[in-house]
């Protein structure tokens, strides 16, 4: 086995072996890869459209989450994900980050409570910046400033002080796919107006620099013991060399969302852009959101390279696969649970049923991986 069980440590680490293989490290000292689900919500039940499967089904939140935590045990997934999800709507066809800004709605995450009391592995949101690549109306915030530093140390103190303690946590995200490259909208931090390209990388790493030292010192000062997973990064956009060389002395793990086609071609590319980023950083890399997505009888206009949820489920297979004999990359993150009107997909429809098809071949692909991370 290439990476080697240690006697443990109470919380998730990640290691490297002698051979170069990465993994997360579980606090019984074994290998893990971490295997998620993405936008948990049940705000995704409450539609008037299936409002009634809620109130028959579950009828409270806990018993809601008992039924989250057999469904995803029960397909082999390990790991509660990111679990915002978006619920206003109205998203379109269009790719919100390189077209026009979409001003979208989104749920908050799941409370303190709810994520402890889930007796399985998860993970953490810090929103460090409201500068997401989806947030219409991002707010750059000066990070050398002391209101981002007292900010800083309060979103720690705050979010991590349920936490601290905790053997599920594998560890801290920040902002999900932060707009380090021009937004949308077409805000950005001051003071990049005019730059030639070498100035504006300069600046760029001492902005970025200055923003992961900050929130990561927060968060070592309160919790010193759980992983710091980083920003989401919007792989399918790009991510500044500047930002990854700055993050690279505060960040444990290489955290990227990207969506890809179903093509050997398409997937080699995601991993050929992982695979550079991830020398650049010397990170394991968490493939932080991906997905796929076909017509649907509430979201026609959703379509793809796949036709069918038994597509969909071969893709999850060939994909997990694939990336898993890359010894660099320790886990991956799926999108998402329940089909809404927002996002448009999910392995459950809008009925709280799985796409049975996508979910069967899921389910052994799952297993497969955590095979083959024990076995690296």
């Amino acid at each position: 086995m290439a990476v080697p069980e240690s006697p443990g440590t109470r919380f998730f680490t990640v290691a490297q072996s002698s051979t170069g293989s990465w993994s997360f490290i579980d606090p019984e000292g074994k290998p893990f890869v971490s295997l998620g689900v993405n936008h948990i919500d049940d705000s995704d039940l409450r539609y008037p459209h299936n409002v009634d499967v809620w109130n028959e089904r579950y009828g409270s939140r806990q018993k809601w989450e008992q039924g989250v935590v057999a469904d995803l045990q029960s397909l082999n997934f390990n790991t509660i994900g990111w679990t915002s999800q978006y619920i206003s709507g109205g998203w379109g066809e269009a790719l919100d980050w390189f077209g026009d800004p979409v001003d979208l709605g989104h749920s908050h995450p799941w409370p303190d409570r709810d994520l402890l009391e889930a007796g399985m592995p998860y993970v953490v949101q810090l929103r460090v910046q409201e500068i997401e690549d989806w947030n219409g109306h991002p707010a750059y915030r000066d990070v050398y400033g002391e209101d981002f530093a007292k900010y800083a140390d309060w979103l720690a103190r705050r979010m991590t002080s349920d936490h601290k303690d905790s053997s599920n946590l594998i560890g801290y995200f920040l902002v999900d796919i932060p707009g380090w490259l021009p937004h949308a909208a077409g805000q950005f931090w001051p003071g990049f107006d005019g730059l030639s390209t070498q100035e504006h990388d300069a600046k760029l790493y001492d902005v970025a620099q200055q923003y992961y030292k900050t929130i990561t010192e927060a968060i070592r000062r309160y919790d010193p013991n759980h992983l710091n997973l980083g920003d989401r990064y919007n792989g399918n956009k790009g991510i500044p060399e500047a930002v990854l060389r700055a993050m690279t002395d505060y960040v444990d793990v290489l955290s990227v969302q990207y969506f890809t086609g179903k093509s050997p071609e398409e997937y080699a590319t995601m991993i050929g852009d992982l695979r550079n980023w991830q020398q650049l950083t010397g990170k394991p890399v968490l493939i932080a959101d991906i997905g796929n997505w076909v017509s649907t009888a509430m979201n026609p206009h959703r379509t793809s390279d796949m036709e069918t949820h038994e597509e969909r489920g071969q893709d999850y297979a060939n994909g997990l696969a694939t990336i898993m004999q890359e010894p660099w990359i320790i886990g991956w993150h799926w999108c998402g649970y329940i089909e809404n009107l927002g996002r448009g997909w999910g392995i459950k429809d809008p009925q709280d049923n799985f796409y049975t098809d996508m979910t069967d071949p899921m389910r052994a692909a799952n297993a497969a991986a955590q095979t083959t991370i024990a076995d690296r």
